[in-house]
């Protein structure tokens, strides 16, 4: 009985393992989710900011050629790797206009991984999560290679 339950623990371990690090490995392809070779710029005003984990997600509201606003979603890093780069959680206010460079995302939906953000001020910051297969092109020092 004891090797039985052993065993069953084990196995069990080695399960939970094995998902945990399939799913985490999926989470962080930049590919599956985004098109390296189609940047994208858009003006917006900030709609909302979720400073989650493991990505923050700001949400802006564009206005197209049609005269139409529409609300896209940008990827950026984690909070605190977007805290250490110089975001602050009360500079990126609703109704703040601010112009993101990134990459559109593969199925076409508004959605974008974020690389820079330009504030109204002129700062620039790197919003991108580097080291998950986004484009490096060496704009930002923490980006990793």
């Amino acid at each position: 009985m004891r090797k039985w339950l052993l065993l069953v623990s084990v196995f069990s371990a080695a399960a939970v393992l094995l998902f945990t690090t399939a799913s985490t490995q999926a989470h962080h392809a930049f590919s599956g989710e985004f098109d390296s070779t189609k940047p994208v710029k858009l003006r917006g005003k900030v709609v909302r900011m979720e400073w989650i984990n493991p990505h923050a997600w700001l949400h802006i509201a564009v206005t197209g050629e049609d005269g139409e606003e529409v609300i896209w979603m940008i990827e950026a890093g984690p909070p605190g790797a977007l805290i250490r780069r110089g975001w602050r959680k009360d500079s990126v206010t609703v109704g703040l206009e601010l112009l993101v460079e990134g990459y559109l995302a593969t199925d076409g939906s508004n959605k974008a991984n974020g690389r820079d953000v330009t504030f109204p001020d002129g700062r620039r910051l790197f919003a991108g999560s580097s080291g998950t297969g986004a484009p490096i092109d060496g704009a930002d020092s923490t980006e990793k290679k």
